[in-house]
């Protein structure tokens, strides 16, 4: 059950975030600052690419990996080389995950390593194994790590990830907002550099002020009635989230807020692509979970009762409305089904500040939810 009054009190607040998840969020933009003027330190802007690479390939654990390697795909457009290598292993820990290059992968490849530990052993194997193999390594590590050691060993560049104190009080969840921006933002720099992505200093500065912002209008001295991310949070209180995204950036913010309910605040979320998900999803909206499905008495005691759960959409989108947009077909659907649908569009910019307005707003919705549920 969600403690909606909680969302109200910024000491209540504070006190349940044991995991520094708020404060995170607050800092993303800081954290770009940082991250970026690591990675000119390190000396990115120094490098002299001969051409893109045929392939980039992302390792590291968890979903932070996963999101870079989805967000940096989807910057790259169509075509995209970007892709993830998957891990095996018993268990998601340090010493039982294990990762390969493919038989292919060869010196006109670029791996990237993205990690918030750095004490993986597959991964320092990695990078020695790439260098063996004529692949470019880059990292994004701790400083002070193994992988900081083997990335120096392969002749890679490594770029230290832009870390806080209270970071170092217990391992860090993959979907912390600290943790994707502190290592998305060198990887982005570099690609960059190489002509893959559109990320040059200026670009990469207007992002870190429209999280501040973000921050700004998402912060838990902010009100519910007039806080996005509260305001969605409630919103969600008993609900499935139903995402739907629309625009090429939307999707991975949409991915990523489903990952980051599943493991900030326990919540399960569906998410698809319109116009694709009005298919995908219309047999779920006329379902048992539909808002207005109820096959049970209308008249029993629900006093002691949890309330049902039931879907609601959220509609993420990356443009504004007009043109050929399937908002108005899915809006439509949903509430031909009575089931809510709650939206979020961000404001004008190029596509990196949009995509990081939609990843902060979910994110601070997916913090919020976390605390007030007690999770």
């Amino acid at each position: 059950m969600l403690d909606e009054s909680l969302l109200d009190t910024p000491e209540g607040l504070a006190a349940a975030d044991r995991r520094g998840l708020l404060r995170g969020a607050a800092e993303a933009g800081a954290r770009v600052r940082t991250a970026a003027r690591h990675a000119i330190e390190a000396g990115v802007q120094e490098l002299k690419p001969d051409g893109r690479p045929r392939a980039v390939l992302i390792a590291g654990p968890g979903v932070a990996a996963t999101h870079a390697a989805d967000l940096l795909g989807s910057l790259a457009g169509p075509g995209s080389p970007v892709t993830r290598l998957a891990p095996t292993g018993v268990a998601p820990a340090a010493g039982a995950l294990r990762w390969e290059l493919p038989g292919w992968a060869g010196s006109v490849d670029l791996l990237l390593i993205a990690t918030p530990d750095g004490t993986e052993p597959s991964l320092s194997l990695l990078a020695d194994q790439a260098y063996r193999r004529g692949c470019s390594v880059a990292a994004v590590a701790p400083a002070g790590t193994p992988l900081a050691e083997a990335v120096a060993g392969a002749h890679g560049l490594f770029m230290p990830m832009a870390t806080a104190p209270y970071d170092h009080g217990e391992p860090l969840a993959g979907s912390s907002p600290g943790v994707l921006w502190a290592l998305l933002t060198p990887l982005l720099a570099l690609l960059d550099r190489i002509g893959l992505v559109t990320a040059p200093p200026d670009d990469l500065e207007k992002v870190a002020d429209r999280l501040d912002r973000i921050a700004e209008r998402c912060g838990p001295a902010i009100v519910t009635y007039s806080n996005p991310a509260k305001t969605l949070a409630a919103e969600l209180a008993d609900a499935l989230p139903v995402v739907w995204t629309e625009g090429d950036s939307a999707g991975p913010a949409g991915r990523r807020f489903a990952a980051a309910l599943a493991e900030l605040a326990g919540r399960p979320a569906l998410v698809a692509e319109l116009p694709e998900a009005l298919a995908a999803h219309t047999a779920l909206l006329a379902g048992p979970l539909a808002a207005s499905a109820d096959p049970d008495d209308f008249f029993r005691d629900r006093v002691d009762e949890p309330p049902a759960l039931h879907a609601r959409v959220v509609l993420l989108r990356d443009r504004p409305i007009g043109g050929l947009t399937a908002a108005p077909a899915a809006r439509d659907l949903a509430l031909s089904h009575d089931t809510p649908i709650s939206e979020l569009e961000p404001e004008a910019g190029d596509e990196l500040e949009t995509l990081a307005e939609l990843i902060a707003v979910t994110d601070f919705a997916a913090v919020y939810l976390a605390l007030a549920s007690g999770a």
